[in-house]
């Protein structure tokens, strides 16, 4: 071979070479994309927010239907409730069924834990399901505003022991119930003038003694305990 020739072959030689330089950076950029887009920053965070935007909250307009279909099947219909006081079984009745299957949701949701008796009236009434505290509005906030129709008319009267479904304090003449709480007849044998007006969706089957202990509890003139009587936990039971 000439040198000439020889020259010659070399320099293509690194010709190619140089040529297929760039080839060998083009799966370094790929790769480096796939990188980026499999990081669930920004994006989790977007999806997060608008599950967060989705979330089911309850209104005037689907409460009924919501707990339409939610009683459907719904066998469970005892609650227990552990109070300061200790604790007292109720049972639901089931052919009161928005008021059951809101009570029953309610407890799931764990909106009465904490939540306190915060009224007292003496040989009457303890109503429960408020409390002054964020942790309260912030429940109530987040499962919704919404109010419950009366069901008055399956028989049942305000017994001893009945619980039942306070009307809401809102301009309210067809007395509409106020799904957060509600209170228990601690009256013997009963308070029948409230037949009519409120619905009972229930009552005490075991633990009255608790019921009445704290009915004995001091009060202020406006009925507040005097000192907080909290329900500590509500549980759906067999």
């Amino acid at each position: 071979m000439s040198k000439f020739a020889f020259c010659a072959q070399l320099l293509l030689l690194i010709s190619l070479s140089c040529g297929e330089a760039p080839k060998d950076t083009k799966p370094a950029k790929t790769i480096e994309a796939e990188v980026k887009d499999s990081i669930p920053t920004d994006h989790s965070i977007e999806t997060e927010s608008e599950e967060e935007e989705e979330a089911f909250v309850l209104t005037e307009d689907n409460a009924i239907d919501f707990f339409f279909e939610y009683q459907k099947g719904l066998k469970e219909n005892k609650v227990k409730l552990t109070t300061s006081y200790g604790s007292f079984t109720i049972q639901l009745y089931d052919n009161v069924p928005y008021h059951k299957a809101n009570f029953i949701y309610l407890t799931k949701m764990g909106y009465f834990d904490n939540t306190m008796f915060h009224r007292v009236v003496k040989n009457f009434i303890i109503q429960g399901g408020n409390a002054d505290n964020k942790e309260t509005a912030l429940k109530r906030k987040e499962i919704g505003r919404y109010l419950l129709p009366p069901d008055t008319r399956k028989g049942y009267k305000h017994h001893r022991g009945t619980i039942s479904m306070p009307s809401s304090e809102i301009d309210n003449p067809h007395m509409l119930a106020s799904p957060y709480e509600f209170f228990i007849v601690v009256t013997k044998p009963g308070s029948y003038h409230l037949d009519g007006n409120y619905t009972p969706f229930g009552k005490v089957i075991e633990g009255m003694d608790v019921v009445d202990e704290i009915n004995r509890q001091p009060v202020d003139d406006g009925d507040w305990p005097s000192r907080n009587i909290y329900i500590l936990k509500a549980e759906v039971i067999p």
